[in-house]
């Protein structure tokens, strides 16, 4: 559609939004076949916007509006600014990230999210207690979530006499590898081995750090002490070696603010310089799921330029922290550097509940039981209810059990096929998700792809021979 016939719609907003709706509707008015005017009304969040203060604040209206479109918070009569303004005027989509979705559109991503500048290092622990195969299997794994680089960390009571043999199995695998270790022989075994990055080096090791020959990571004597730790920083920028700097994350309950206000001190006195955080010791020693706890750390990291994370995998619950820390990576890349909040950008992060769910209603579910012809049971889960639909039969319970009891199911493959998909829409209904019948449940990037076993034998009301076709 060439420009000059396209309509011109005028879309409200406020300050803190403008940004964003302005990218939306410039990338949204090609797909939609219109051309989009902003106008930005003093004042902050647009959801705080009346209708009546709206018809004073604009000022002068545009010319050759074809419609307009509020916030969907906005509160008060749009009709009344329609008759003054002599255009349409509707409530759009309470997130405009659902814009395209208000025109009809399906949702997608902006071209140019992905992208990242974080390095995840990958540690494995315990390294001298496995063996070469084990280790290299471990960061084969590691590499395909997302790693970029393997630390092997060592124990106390070293030397650990096969840490160049390991080192160059990495290598030769393909990865970039660090060793932690406080131990100058193994320090050295690996940096001969390939090494490039050495975890870590204060006060009491940093004299060694000139002949290693390569980056090192610099670290305060106790966590609390930044005076040590600028004292490392001067000493090997004297020597000229390679470094970033960590102040040290500490557990929560055990210092965790007080250390992220000294990373962002850091941050502040040296701007440009490389740093690193371990956030390992929030996912390992938390008793929480590590993906939100991996997501808000690596936003702290993305706010703070901190261009590298160590973590590790240890505590079962902490066991995706590389594919989780991966996919946070690229939305707080694209939320800081776009200056929005980074929601609606990243679904395979929304893994316990989701993010929408879709319910018909009681009466939607009458009236398309009203139109089954067949014997087969449609299930619902909604509103905390269960329902199973057929041609002859509306059921409707709380209880899954005393469901599956009204059905009458005799045949043993059906019922277990019913028990199967009862029991994810109870899950659905526990944890808020949407339970659609022979799909499965949406667990973000966790989601597993599943197929019906159900042959289609075995309702109460099947034919004589055994036969359905299951139209669900």
């Amino acid at each position: 559609m060439e420009a000059q016939h396209r309509p011109r719609i005028l879309f409200l907003t406020g300050r803190l939004a403008e940004p964003a709706l302005r990218r939306q509707v410039r990338d949204l008015a090609d797909r939609a076949g219109f051309e989009p005017v902003v106008a930005v009304l003093p004042i902050s969040v647009a959801a705080l916007m009346p209708a009546d203060w709206i018809a004073r604040r604009l000022g002068d209206f545009p010319e050759r509006i074809s419609k307009v479109i509020a916030p969907g918070h906005v509160r008060g009569d749009l009709e009344a600014l329609a008759r003054s303004w002599g255009v349409p005027v509707e409530r759009g989509p309470k997130d405009l990230r659902d814009l395209p979705t208000h025109f009809g559109l399906a949702r997608t991503r902006p071209p140019d999210y992905g992208s990242h500048d974080l390095e995840i290092i990958a540690e494995i622990n315990h390294a001298g207690t496995l063996s070469i195969r084990e280790i290299v299997d471990l960061a084969t794994g590691y590499a395909a979530e997302g790693a970029d680089r393997i630390d092997l960390g060592c124990d106390p009571g070293g030397p650990w006499p096969g840490v160049g043999d390991a080192v160059r199995a990495l290598i030769d695998a393909g990865h970039r590898v660090s060793i932690d270790s406080f131990d100058p022989v193994e320090v050295e075994a690996a940096v001969r081995a390939g090494a490039d990055l050495v975890l870590s080096v204060n006060s009491t090791n940093r004299e060694r750090a000139a002949e290693w020959g390569c980056e090192v990571v610099a670290i305060p004597d106790a966590p609390d002490d930044l005076a040590s730790l600028f004292e490392t920083r001067d000493d090997l920028r004297a020597r000229n070696v390679p470094y970033r700097l960590d102040p040290i994350l500490e557990p929560l309950g055990r210092g965790f603010t007080a250390s992220v206000v000294r990373y962002a001190e850091v941050r502040r006195l040296c701007p440009d310089d490389a740093m690193l955080m371990g956030i390992g010791n929030v996912t390992e020693l938390t008793d929480a799921d590590s993906a939100g706890l991996n997501v808000m750390m690596v936003g702290i990291c993305a706010e703070l330029e901190i261009r590298s994370v160590l973590t590790t995998e240890v505590i079962r619950w902490a066991r995706t922290s590389v594919r989780e820390i991966d996919l946070a990576r690229r939305l707080m890349h694209y939320a800081v550097m776009h200056g929005q909040v980074p929601k609606y950008l990243e679904p395979l992060l929304i893994i316990l509940r989701d993010a929408k769910t879709h319910e018909f209603g009681i009466e939607a579910l009458r009236e398309m039981q009203a139109t089954i012809k067949d014997p087969n049971w449609r299930l619902f889960a909604e509103a905390g209810r269960f329902f199973a639909l057929n041609s002859d039969d509306f059921l409707d319970e709380s209880d899954p059990f005393e469901l599956f009891a009204k059905m009458g199911v005799d045949d043993a493959s059906h019922a277990f096929y019913l028990g199967y998909e009862l029991a994810k829409a109870q899950t659905a209904l526990t944890l808020g998700k949407w339970y659609r019948q022979d799909q499965a449940l949406d667990w973000g990037y966790l989601t597993a792809d599943e197929r019906t076993h159900w042959s289609g034998q075995g309702s109460r009301n099947a034919d004589k021979s055994g036969n359905e076709d299951r139209n669900s």
